[in-house]
């Protein structure tokens, strides 16, 4: 199986890496040089047996994410997609340090405002605001890296403030997590036909930016030891969708 998996930034990456690379009794990587697509986006492949993972940093942001994704996609035949990283967790469920992978990739602030509140880009008319990854994939996932299954959001704006973290809590009372790409890795791998996931490593507690309670050097050691555990799981995943 071939696996895109799309982070935002350079760090974020190299966590990937590091869990994909290092020492578990299934994976034992060749590591060629990274490169570089059409568009200046830092490619890196990994070649493990029965799982080639290219890791692209696409750039953060929705639409930094989708257009790098796009871009990875027209270049070469994937199976699934994964987008990755760090982000906030809403409280208690998802805190600090944990995983978190998605049951659904929403659009949280996608549609328009009005005097009833906000309506979403699909109660609108204009399309889908949640992206579906497969059901026993994202569970697998989620049991082998001790992960919280739940949805995670996708925005614009990072929140900061209670008042925020309030209103997308009444909207999404499911939600684990916060990041700002999933969506838009989401509607490229659609438009390709290809199934994505997503996992988060929680930084942070959605609510009043706090920058002296981020713990990004421990979230992004959560995503390593994410990805250690998750390649066996894509790989297993892999051959039962080659099979079928």
């Amino acid at each position: 199986m071939r696996a895109l998996i799309v982070t935002a930034v350079a760090a974020e990456a190299d966590s990937v890496v590091s869990g994909l690379t290092g020492p578990t009794p299934h994976l034992d990587p060749v590591t060629p040089e990274p490169r570089a697509l059409p568009g200046g986006y830092p490619l890196s492949r990994r070649d493990l047996p029965g799982l080639a993972a290219d890791v692209l940093v696409g750039g953060v942001g929705p639409a930094a994410a989708a257009a790098a994704t796009a871009t990875a996609l027209a270049l070469a035949d994937y199976s699934l997609v994964v987008s990755a990283g760090i982000g906030g967790g809403f409280a208690p469920a998802a805190p600090v340090g944990s995983l978190v992978v998605a049951d659904a990739l929403v659009a949280a602030d996608l549609g328009a405002e009005t005097p009833d509140g906000f309506l979403g880009v699909q109660e609108l008319g204009f399309g889908h605001s949640v992206h579906l990854p497969p059901a026993e994939l994202a569970a697998r996932a989620a049991e082998a890296t001790g992960a919280l299954l739940a949805p995670v959001l996708t925005v614009s704006t990072v929140t900061g403030t209670a008042g925020r973290a309030a209103l997308l809590a009444a909207r999404h009372p499911l939600a684990g997590a916060e990041a700002m790409e999933g969506f838009g890795v989401a509607e490229a791998a659609a438009a390709h036909g290809l199934p994505v996931l997503e996992i988060r490593a929680v930084s942070n507690a959605v609510g009043p930016r706090d920058r002296d309670a981020w713990r990004i050097g421990d979230a992004l050691a959560a995503l390593t030891a994410g990805f250690r555990a998750l390649g066996p799981v894509l790989v297993h995943w892999g051959e039962h969708r080659h099979e079928s």
